[in-house]
């Protein structure tokens, strides 16, 4: 019983990794959109739809990885030594997550601050544009005004 506990324990710990390898590659990708001078959104909102999904993944092996393990612990912490080479063999599992985790969040740390980048030169772009309509606006408010003669008072005693 324990015995099939742990190896399921340690396939969700391999499938934690896969899905973490995706999001990575999934940032690598977000990063190259972002870095093109006309950013192409709709990738962008693809890849992260797509992102969306593995972190769902993720969220839901986490969960059953914490169900699973909450009913095993305290066997597993009466018979450390039984279940030793399974137990290392964890750990080094959730030390390589540990370590894509970090790479994961450093990867999201940049494209955040690449997004942020990206939606500052936008407003500029937005508030440039409102400049130009603005004096073109007026440029031709002011043009349509100069053909209609100017007021003139008239004496209107006879």
């Amino acid at each position: 019983m324990i015995e099939n506990c742990l190896s399921i324990l340690e396939d969700s710990l391999k499938k934690k990794i896969e899905v973490l390898k995706r999001i990575h590659a999934a940032n690598e990708i977000q990063t190259t959109i972002l870095k093109k001078d006309p950013v192409d959104l709709e990738a962008f909102d693809k890849i992260v739809d797509e992102k969306d999904l593995y972190i769902e993944e993720l969220t839901s092996l986490d969960d059953g990885f914490e169900t699973l393990y909450e009913k095993v612990r305290q066997e597993l912490n009466g018979n450390r030594s039984k279940y030793a080479e399974q137990i290392k063999r964890m750990q080094g599992l959730i030390t390589d997550i540990t370590d894509r985790s970090v790479a994961v969040q450093a990867q999201e740390a940049r494209n955040k601050a690449l997004v942020e980048n990206c939606f500052k030169m936008e407003r500029q772009n937005l508030g440039q544009s409102r400049k130009n309509s603005k004096a073109a606006y007026g440029y031709y408010q002011n043009m349509s005004n100069k053909n209609v003669p100017q007021s003139h008072f008239m004496d209107q005693k006879k």
